[in-house]
């Protein structure tokens, strides 16, 4: 047996491991659906380094680990896009095809390479219509996910995950949508990340021609103001109800007029629990 041999096993095992623990040392991403197409939200105090791009007119890319690793990706996705809408039809260019493509490199350096890449992507697609969003999420090992509604990677992309399944609706609204992205992305008990710390896009269906758009500024201020000031959900009905104040002693003493109507509350204003605390 020569000096240093591993079984193929133990190779594997320790290339899965070593880029396991590379990608879990960055910050999570966060892709889902909304109403009106798909949203990409990430924590990223760089305003350089993207870890959210555009590969084509309705394709989208978002990405954790090494960043010189995944913008190789990344360009090579945008080629393989450039040409082969040029040389066919811009409708060839699909999500499915270029996650195709990134499993297979990514599959080969895995195999072959002494050491794996530590990255994760997703690639999302945007449809005519909400049937035809997809959302594919790729793993250094070359595995292909498809993702249905929501995806998460990187750093604690399990607890993340946990959180979107606990408050993803379909159909949401782009505010609503950013609200759960960043719940998810918060620890319990955590500070959400500052506006300029954030990056944060969407493939918009309704766009016309290209739909990406990245969400920066003025226009994420706003976004944000109007999840903070939706309105909270409603109380339970299975609180007690206010009783009805009493009439009799009123009535009694006020003297009781024929045309004239008792009273149906106490006087002054009356907390209907719509203030603020």
């Amino acid at each position: 047996m020569p000096f240093g041999y591993a079984s193929p096993e133990q190779i594997m095992r320790d290339k899965a491991d070593y880029a396991r623990k590379g990608i879990a040392r960055g910050r999570s991403v966060v892709v889902l659906q909304y109403v009106d197409g798909i949203l990409f939200v990430a924590p990223n105090p760089s305003r350089a380094l993207h870890k959210i791009s555009e590969i084509y007119d309705r394709i989208g890319f978002a990405a954790v680990g090494r960043y010189n690793e995944f913008e190789e990706l990344r360009l090579g996705g945008i080629r393989y896009a450039d040409i082969n809408g040029y040389t066919y039809d811009r409708s060839d260019v699909t999500g499915r095809g270029l996650a195709n493509l990134y499993a297979s490199n990514l599959g080969r350096i895995f195999t072959e390479s002494i050491k794996s890449l530590e990255v994760e992507v997703v690639v999302a697609e945007v449809g005519e219509t909400k049937d035809g969003d997809a959302i594919y999420r790729l793993t250094f090992d070359g595995s292909v996910f498809d993702e249905h509604g929501f995806a998460a990677m990187g750093g604690q992309a399990e607890a993340v995950a946990g959180r979107l399944k606990e408050r993803y609706r379909e159909s949401m609204s782009l505010a609503d949508a950013l609200e759960v992205a960043l719940t998810a992305l918060t620890e319990p008990g955590g500070e959400r990340p500052p506006v300029g710390q954030l990056e944060v896009a969407v493939l918009d269906r309704n766009r016309e021609h290209r739909k990406f758009l990245r969400l920066t500024g003025a226009r994420l201020e706003r976004l944000l103001a109007q999840t903070t000031q939706s309105p909270a959900s409603p109380p339970s009905s299975s609180e007690p109800s206010e009783e009805p104040p009493s009439t009799g002693s009123a009535g009694s003493s006020s003297g009781s007029s024929g045309d004239t109507p008792p009273p149906t509350g106490p006087e002054g204003p009356v907390d209907d629990g719509s203030s603020p605390l």
